[in-house]
């Protein structure tokens, strides 16, 4: 049998070794690490809450999964569990962007990002890890 909490633990665990990298990155000034780690870490801290309650999708857009778990959650997290969901879906984009770039228009990475941008990235993902531990809290869950 399949223990999801190992799964919970491991996604929790995965995203905050990528806002770490995030938070690197954007001390290093580079602005699309910054932006690829954060995306990675908000799409792992949603898999994180969704392994609580199925097999997360490969998905670099975890939100239609997160959502399709909203009844599922206590009702005093749903706002939380609907902003995760928001976040997750609007930097899905930026995966492919921050390590592509915009192949069709000549741009690599470097050149699509500023510090503006990398930081509400990081915000985001700070956010995420945030709203992750209140959910895991209102659950019972300790990481």
């Amino acid at each position: 049998m399949i223990d999801p909490m190992n799964e919970v633990k491991y996604r929790y665990e995965l995203a905050n070794e990528h806002l770490s990298r995030a938070e690197r990155y954007f001390s290093l000034e580079d602005w699309a690490g910054c932006v690829h780690y954060s995306q990675l870490a908000v799409e792992n801290f949603a898999k994180a809450v969704i392994a609580v309650y199925q097999v997360p999708t490969w998905s670099h857009d975890p939100s239609n999964q997160l959502m399709g778990l909203i009844n599922q959650v206590p009702g005093s997290v749903r706002e939380l569990i609907i902003e995760l969901a928001r976040m997750s879906h609007e930097l899905a984009a930026e995966h492919a962007r921050s390590t592509y770039g915009e192949p069709t228009a000549g741009l690599t990475p470097g050149m699509i990002y500023n510090r503006e941008v990398a930081a509400r990235a990081l915000s985001m993902a700070r956010r995420a890890r945030d709203i992750v531990t209140n959910v895991f809290s209102a659950l019972g869950i300790t990481v």
